[in-house]
Protein backbone atom coordinates (compact mmCIF):
# COMPACT_ATOMS: atom_id res chain seq x y z
CA UNK A 1 0.00 0.00 0.00
CA UNK A 2 1.90 3.50 -0.80
CA UNK A 3 1.93 5.85 2.12
CA UNK A 4 0.03 8.59 0.38
CA UNK A 5 -3.03 6.12 0.47
CA UNK A 6 -2.52 4.76 4.08
CA UNK A 7 -2.37 8.40 5.27
CA UNK A 8 -5.88 9.12 3.69
CA UNK A 9 -7.26 5.88 5.41
CA UNK A 10 -5.76 6.92 8.74
CA UNK A 11 -6.76 10.55 8.32
CA UNK A 12 -10.80 8.91 7.19
CA UNK A 13 -11.24 6.68 9.87
CA UNK A 14 -10.14 9.83 12.60
CA UNK A 15 -14.00 11.28 10.99
CA UNK A 16 -16.67 9.16 12.16
CA UNK A 17 -17.19 5.72 13.77
CA UNK A 18 -19.87 3.48 14.50
CA UNK A 19 -20.81 5.03 17.73
CA UNK A 20 -21.36 8.51 16.38
CA UNK A 21 -23.56 7.35 13.31
CA UNK A 22 -25.39 4.79 15.56
CA UNK A 23 -25.81 8.21 17.38
CA UNK A 24 -27.59 9.96 14.87
CA UNK A 25 -29.29 7.20 13.39
CA UNK A 26 -31.25 6.78 16.67
CA UNK A 27 -31.76 10.44 16.98
CA UNK A 28 -33.42 10.37 13.36
CA UNK A 29 -36.03 7.48 14.14
CA UNK A 30 -37.10 9.33 17.33
CA UNK A 31 -37.26 12.77 16.43
CA UNK A 32 -37.28 12.67 12.65
CA UNK A 33 -34.81 14.63 10.59
CA UNK A 34 -35.33 18.14 11.61
CA UNK A 35 -34.26 16.83 15.47
CA UNK A 36 -31.23 15.01 13.70
CA UNK A 37 -30.48 18.05 11.94
CA UNK A 38 -30.46 20.07 15.19
CA UNK A 39 -27.54 17.62 16.41
CA UNK A 40 -25.43 18.49 14.03
CA UNK A 41 -25.19 22.05 15.20
CA UNK A 42 -23.26 21.05 18.52
CA UNK A 43 -20.78 18.40 16.54
CA UNK A 44 -20.04 20.70 14.00
CA UNK A 45 -18.28 22.91 16.54
CA UNK A 46 -16.08 20.21 17.67
CA UNK A 47 -15.22 19.77 13.55
CA UNK A 48 -13.92 23.14 13.27
CA UNK A 49 -12.63 23.79 16.74
CA UNK A 50 -10.09 20.24 16.73
CA UNK A 51 -9.89 18.69 13.21
CA UNK A 52 -7.49 21.09 11.97
CA UNK A 53 -7.24 18.67 8.83
CA UNK A 54 -10.77 18.61 7.82
CA UNK A 55 -10.82 22.37 8.33
CA UNK A 56 -7.64 22.80 6.35
CA UNK A 57 -9.21 21.15 3.64
CA UNK A 58 -12.15 23.12 3.34
CA UNK A 59 -10.44 26.13 3.37
CA UNK A 60 -9.00 25.99 0.27
CA UNK A 61 -12.70 26.01 -1.35
CA UNK A 62 -13.68 28.61 1.07
CA UNK A 63 -10.87 30.77 0.33
CA UNK A 64 -11.90 31.22 -3.23
CA UNK A 65 -15.10 30.97 -2.74
CA UNK A 66 -14.99 34.16 -0.52
CA UNK A 67 -11.83 35.92 -1.47
CA UNK A 68 -12.92 39.42 0.64
CA UNK A 69 -13.75 37.47 4.05
CA UNK A 70 -11.03 37.42 7.04
CA UNK A 71 -10.50 34.52 8.88
CA UNK A 72 -12.89 34.46 11.54
CA UNK A 73 -15.65 34.90 8.06
CA UNK A 74 -14.11 32.39 6.25
CA UNK A 75 -14.08 30.08 9.87
CA UNK A 76 -17.94 30.50 10.16
CA UNK A 77 -18.44 29.38 6.49
CA UNK A 78 -16.45 26.31 6.81
CA UNK A 79 -18.70 25.57 9.50
CA UNK A 80 -21.96 25.95 7.73
CA UNK A 81 -20.11 23.66 4.94
CA UNK A 82 -19.62 21.00 7.89
CA UNK A 83 -23.35 21.52 9.10
CA UNK A 84 -24.95 21.15 5.24
CA UNK A 85 -22.91 18.09 4.81
CA UNK A 86 -23.61 16.57 7.51
CA UNK A 87 -27.67 17.05 6.54
CA UNK A 88 -26.65 15.46 3.55
CA UNK A 89 -25.23 12.63 5.21
CA UNK A 90 -28.48 12.24 7.44
CA UNK A 91 -30.69 12.46 4.12
CA UNK A 92 -28.30 9.88 2.82
CA UNK A 93 -28.77 7.49 5.58
CA UNK A 94 -32.59 8.22 5.53
CA UNK A 95 -32.82 7.24 2.20
CA UNK A 96 -31.27 4.23 2.32
CA UNK A 97 -32.82 2.87 5.31
CA UNK A 98 -36.17 4.42 4.43
CA UNK A 99 -37.00 6.53 6.93
CA UNK A 100 -38.22 9.28 5.23
CA UNK A 101 -38.92 10.14 1.87
CA UNK A 102 -37.73 12.95 -0.21
CA UNK A 103 -39.74 15.29 -3.14
CA UNK A 104 -36.88 14.77 -6.06
CA UNK A 105 -37.44 16.63 -8.80
CA UNK A 106 -35.72 16.09 -12.34
CA UNK A 107 -34.25 18.93 -14.79
CA UNK A 108 -33.64 17.44 -18.17
CA UNK A 109 -35.24 14.06 -17.34
CA UNK A 110 -36.69 13.99 -20.69
CA UNK A 111 -33.19 14.97 -22.46
CA UNK A 112 -31.33 12.17 -20.57
CA UNK A 113 -34.29 9.50 -21.21
CA UNK A 114 -33.62 10.00 -25.17
CA UNK A 115 -30.10 9.88 -24.94
CA UNK A 116 -30.46 6.44 -23.10
CA UNK A 117 -32.74 5.15 -25.99
CA UNK A 118 -30.99 6.23 -28.76
CA UNK A 119 -27.07 6.51 -27.86
CA UNK A 120 -25.26 3.50 -29.42
CA UNK A 121 -21.86 3.46 -27.21
CA UNK A 122 -23.47 4.33 -23.26
CA UNK A 123 -23.01 7.57 -21.32
CA UNK A 124 -20.48 8.87 -18.97
CA UNK A 125 -22.57 10.59 -16.28
CA UNK A 126 -20.03 13.27 -14.68
CA UNK A 127 -20.17 13.82 -11.48
CA UNK A 128 -18.63 16.12 -8.78
CA UNK A 129 -18.50 16.98 -5.16
CA UNK A 130 -22.02 19.17 -5.33
CA UNK A 131 -25.29 17.63 -3.48
CA UNK A 132 -26.02 13.92 -2.05
CA UNK A 133 -24.93 11.62 -5.06
CA UNK A 134 -27.26 8.85 -3.66
CA UNK A 135 -30.15 11.13 -4.10
CA UNK A 136 -28.96 11.53 -7.71
CA UNK A 137 -28.77 7.71 -8.06
CA UNK A 138 -32.34 7.07 -6.64
CA UNK A 139 -34.10 9.57 -8.93
CA UNK A 140 -32.25 7.70 -12.15
CA UNK A 141 -33.96 4.66 -11.15
CA UNK A 142 -36.40 5.90 -13.30
CA UNK A 143 -34.57 4.74 -16.56
CA UNK A 144 -34.56 1.37 -15.60
CA UNK A 145 -30.71 1.15 -16.41
CA UNK A 146 -27.63 0.25 -14.87
CA UNK A 147 -25.41 2.58 -13.76
CA UNK A 148 -21.79 1.51 -13.16
CA UNK A 149 -20.43 3.91 -10.85
CA UNK A 150 -16.57 4.62 -11.09
CA UNK A 151 -15.72 4.90 -7.20
CA UNK A 152 -12.72 3.84 -4.64
CA UNK A 153 -13.69 1.72 -1.95
CA UNK A 154 -14.87 4.28 1.37
CA UNK A 155 -12.26 4.14 3.43
CA UNK A 156 -14.13 4.60 6.85
CA UNK A 157 -15.54 1.38 7.68
CA UNK A 158 -18.51 3.36 9.88
CA UNK A 159 -19.33 5.70 7.16
CA UNK A 160 -19.67 2.49 4.74
CA UNK A 161 -21.73 0.19 6.87
CA UNK A 162 -24.03 2.87 7.91
CA UNK A 163 -24.38 4.87 4.62
CA UNK A 164 -24.33 1.38 2.59
CA UNK A 165 -21.18 3.23 0.37
CA UNK A 166 -18.99 0.99 -1.87
CA UNK A 167 -22.41 -1.67 -1.75
CA UNK A 168 -23.74 -2.75 -4.62
CA UNK A 169 -27.67 -2.17 -5.44
CA UNK A 170 -29.89 -3.73 -8.40
CA UNK A 171 -29.49 -0.30 -10.33
CA UNK A 172 -25.94 0.63 -9.33
CA UNK A 173 -22.56 -1.20 -9.67
CA UNK A 174 -19.47 -0.67 -8.58
CA UNK A 175 -15.91 0.13 -10.44
CA UNK A 176 -12.87 0.50 -8.73
CA UNK A 177 -10.40 2.62 -10.37
CA UNK A 178 -7.57 1.27 -7.90
CA UNK A 179 -7.96 -2.02 -10.37
CA UNK A 180 -5.44 -1.96 -13.49
CA UNK A 181 -5.30 0.39 -15.70
CA UNK A 182 -7.54 2.61 -13.28
CA UNK A 183 -10.55 0.34 -14.42
CA UNK A 184 -10.16 1.67 -18.27
CA UNK A 185 -11.13 -1.70 -19.83
CA UNK A 186 -13.95 -2.39 -17.45
CA UNK A 187 -15.00 1.11 -18.12
CA UNK A 188 -15.02 1.03 -22.24
CA UNK A 189 -16.55 -2.58 -22.05
CA UNK A 190 -19.93 -1.33 -20.30
CA UNK A 191 -20.00 1.77 -22.73
CA UNK A 192 -19.65 -0.45 -25.76
CA UNK A 193 -22.42 -2.64 -24.28
CA UNK A 194 -24.72 0.88 -23.84
CA UNK A 195 -24.69 0.92 -20.21
CA UNK A 196 -24.54 4.56 -18.37
CA UNK A 197 -20.96 5.12 -16.18
CA UNK A 198 -20.48 7.61 -13.36
CA UNK A 199 -16.98 9.46 -13.17
CA UNK A 200 -16.16 11.89 -10.77
CA UNK A 201 -14.66 15.03 -12.49
CA UNK A 202 -13.19 17.39 -9.66
CA UNK A 203 -11.00 15.81 -7.78
CA UNK A 204 -8.12 14.06 -9.60
CA UNK A 205 -7.22 11.12 -6.88
CA UNK A 206 -3.59 10.73 -8.80
CA UNK A 207 -4.70 10.67 -11.96
CA UNK A 208 -3.76 13.11 -14.77
CA UNK A 209 -5.16 16.49 -14.42
CA UNK A 210 -5.55 20.10 -17.11
CA UNK A 211 -4.99 23.34 -16.08
CA UNK A 212 -8.45 24.97 -16.15
CA UNK A 213 -9.97 28.44 -14.40
CA UNK A 214 -12.17 28.06 -11.63
CA UNK A 215 -13.10 30.36 -9.00
CA UNK A 216 -10.87 32.91 -9.66
CA UNK A 217 -7.93 31.12 -10.05
CA UNK A 218 -5.53 28.11 -12.13
CA UNK A 219 -6.89 24.66 -11.08
CA UNK A 220 -6.14 21.18 -12.04
CA UNK A 221 -9.05 19.06 -13.01
CA UNK A 222 -9.20 15.61 -14.15
CA UNK A 223 -9.68 15.00 -17.61
CA UNK A 224 -10.61 11.01 -18.28
CA UNK A 225 -13.97 11.24 -18.47
CA UNK A 226 -13.33 13.29 -21.75
CA UNK A 227 -10.87 11.35 -23.13
CA UNK A 228 -13.15 8.22 -22.41
CA UNK A 229 -16.10 9.71 -23.93
CA UNK A 230 -14.26 11.14 -26.93
CA UNK A 231 -12.99 7.10 -27.42
CA UNK A 232 -16.05 5.47 -27.13
CA UNK A 233 -17.98 8.28 -28.84
CA UNK A 234 -20.95 9.01 -26.17
CA UNK A 235 -21.85 12.00 -24.61
CA UNK A 236 -21.09 13.56 -21.47
CA UNK A 237 -23.99 14.42 -19.27
CA UNK A 238 -23.01 16.29 -15.93
CA UNK A 239 -24.96 15.50 -12.83
CA UNK A 240 -25.58 17.91 -10.49
CA UNK A 241 -27.81 17.97 -7.19
CA UNK A 242 -29.39 20.65 -4.76
CA UNK A 243 -30.85 20.20 -1.66
CA UNK A 244 -33.46 23.35 -1.72
CA UNK A 245 -35.02 22.34 1.70
CA UNK A 246 -35.19 20.21 3.91
CA UNK A 247 -37.44 17.41 1.58
CA UNK A 248 -37.16 18.52 -1.41
CA UNK A 249 -33.74 17.74 -3.84
CA UNK A 250 -33.47 19.17 -7.45
CA UNK A 251 -31.23 16.28 -9.60
CA UNK A 252 -29.81 18.29 -12.68
CA UNK A 253 -29.08 16.62 -16.22
CA UNK A 254 -29.60 19.22 -18.34
CA UNK A 255 -26.21 19.79 -19.39
CA UNK A 256 -25.02 17.53 -22.33
CA UNK A 257 -21.67 17.84 -24.05
CA UNK A 258 -20.67 16.29 -27.02
CA UNK A 259 -16.37 15.26 -26.69
CA UNK A 260 -15.19 14.69 -30.33
CA UNK A 261 -12.01 15.38 -31.49
CA UNK A 262 -11.88 17.59 -34.51
CA UNK A 263 -8.78 17.02 -37.03
CA UNK A 264 -6.02 19.14 -37.30
CA UNK A 265 -6.42 20.51 -34.01
CA UNK A 266 -4.28 20.47 -30.86
CA UNK A 267 -6.28 17.41 -28.43
CA UNK A 268 -4.77 18.48 -25.18
CA UNK A 269 -6.48 22.12 -26.11
CA UNK A 270 -9.77 20.51 -26.95
CA UNK A 271 -9.85 18.46 -23.74
CA UNK A 272 -9.03 21.55 -21.78
CA UNK A 273 -12.00 23.81 -23.97
CA UNK A 274 -14.32 21.06 -22.62
CA UNK A 275 -12.73 20.38 -18.92
CA UNK A 276 -13.37 24.42 -18.04
CA UNK A 277 -16.98 24.49 -19.70
CA UNK A 278 -17.49 21.75 -16.30
CA UNK A 279 -15.71 23.60 -14.25
CA UNK A 280 -17.79 26.44 -15.12
CA UNK A 281 -20.70 25.14 -14.39
CA UNK A 282 -19.48 23.68 -11.46
CA UNK A 283 -18.47 27.55 -10.16
CA UNK A 284 -22.42 28.61 -11.28
CA UNK A 285 -23.14 26.52 -8.88
CA UNK A 286 -21.03 27.43 -6.05
CA UNK A 287 -22.62 30.56 -6.52
CA UNK A 288 -25.97 29.76 -6.14
CA UNK A 289 -25.38 26.87 -3.26
CA UNK A 290 -21.68 27.82 -1.67
CA UNK A 291 -22.48 25.61 1.18
CA UNK A 292 -22.89 22.64 -0.88
CA UNK A 293 -19.55 21.94 -2.51
CA UNK A 294 -18.05 19.41 -0.70
CA UNK A 295 -14.86 19.29 -2.45
CA UNK A 296 -12.30 19.01 0.59
CA UNK A 297 -8.83 19.23 -1.37
CA UNK A 298 -6.79 21.96 -2.75
CA UNK A 299 -7.49 21.77 -6.46
CA UNK A 300 -5.67 24.67 -6.76
CA UNK A 301 -2.22 23.05 -5.77
CA UNK A 302 -0.26 21.45 -8.35
CA UNK A 303 0.32 18.00 -7.62
CA UNK A 304 4.06 16.64 -8.48
CA UNK A 305 4.17 13.73 -7.84
CA UNK A 306 2.26 10.94 -10.02
CA UNK A 307 -0.23 12.94 -10.90
CA UNK A 308 0.97 13.77 -15.07
CA UNK A 309 -0.32 16.98 -15.45
CA UNK A 310 -0.90 17.60 -18.89
CA UNK A 311 0.67 20.61 -20.40
CA UNK A 312 -1.20 22.56 -22.91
Amino acid sequence: MKKAEASRKIEAKRRGNALGFWFFEVSLRLFGLRGAYGLLYIVCIYYVLFDRTAVSGAAAYIKRRFPSHGFLKRLRHIYLLFVSQGKQLIDRYAIVSGCEMFDIQICGYEQIESLVQSSQHGIILLTAHVGNWQVAMTALKKLEKTVYLVMRPEDNPAVQSSLRISREQNHVKIISPEQDLGGIVEIMNKLKEKHIVSIMGDRRYGFRAVEVSFLGEKAWFPYGGFTIAAAAKCPVIVLLSEKVSAYKYIVDVSNVLYPCYVSGKNKNQQLQQWVQEFAALLEVYTHKHPYQYFLFSNVWKEETEGTGKMKT
